[in-house]
């Protein structure tokens, strides 16, 4: 019997500029898949990619660019004192402050991923973690936090380091009358969390709307959350959605 393959090749990088490029290409197709969804909310809402080389800094999209417009090309290199080292456009300050915060806090974090999406904020703004309704919500079973604390924009690096005290050694954290937070190991990973965390929200909100939900125990809940939350499991997820935006918009890796 013929080897089986996937519809799409795993790559190795030895040279940092390939890692480099490799990274930039998930970047910018995590901002507009986020587009292609409806994530956008004016100015708010990011991803970042620590850099493989320089690990105290990294990549994000641009403030006040469209998430459906950003190509490799457009994104910003930032150190951890908030300056730009690379690239021609202002970074968002929320995005330094809480970006810079995470990463210094988890040198295991290789992308992280926030924006102000319908059913992420909707579901923030009850100040609950979620609960194990489904299959899929088992990806965040005792590996998601919830940061009860809501004062305003981020503006403050001191406030993204408690976002990311907050945080811990989870995947995700709900950010009370704010939003999601998801990150990874990739940013494949960490755009997958945010996708797959929206959609458990929907659902449970949706769920508890109906009527009362039937939660699954803790132990399948457990068993599952090894089976559909692990790193590779939110790397391979995100496959089908990097394969598809990048043949509806070639031109995000310009």
């Amino acid at each position: 019997m013929a080897e089986l393959k996937l519809p799409f090749d795993i790559p190795q990088y030895d040279d940092p500029a390939d890692v480099r490029r490799h990274l930039k290409q998930r970047l910018a197709a995590s901002l507009r898949i986020f587009g292609r969804l409806g994530f956008g909310e004016g100015v708010a809402g990011h991803i970042t990619a620590r850099d493989p080389e320089h690990a105290d800094c990294f990549w994000v999209n641009p403030f006040a660019m469209s998430f459906h417009h950003v190509r490799v090309s457009d994104l910003v290199l930032v150190n951890h004192d908030g300056d730009v080292v690379e690239g021609g456009y202002q970074v968002n300050q929320a995005a330094f402050a809480i970006h810079s915060q995470v990463h210094a806090a988890r040198p295991d974090v290789m992308a992280a991923a926030h924006s102000h999406s319908i059913y992420g904020k909707s579901w923030s703004s009850l100040g609950r973690t979620l609960d194990p309704l489904t299959q899929d919500s088992c990806a965040f079973y005792e590996d998601h936090a919830l940061f009860d604390d809501f004062t305003g924009v981020v503006l403050d690096t001191q406030e993204g380091k408690r976002i990311a005290h907050a945080l811990g050694d989870n995947k995700a954290a709900i950010l009370r009358n704010h939003g999601l937070l998801t990150v990874g190991h990739t940013v494949d990973e960490a755009v997958w969390w945010f996708v797959t965390m929206e959609r458990t929200c929907q659902a449970q909100l949706l769920a508890e709307a109906a009527g009362t939900p039937v939660l699954i125990d803790h132990e399948h809940a457990a068993l599952t959350a090894t089976q559909v939350g692990s790193h590779t499991a939110g790397f391979f997820s995100f496959q089908p959605l990097y394969d598809w935006i990048v043949r509806l918009e070639p031109d995000l890796l310009d």
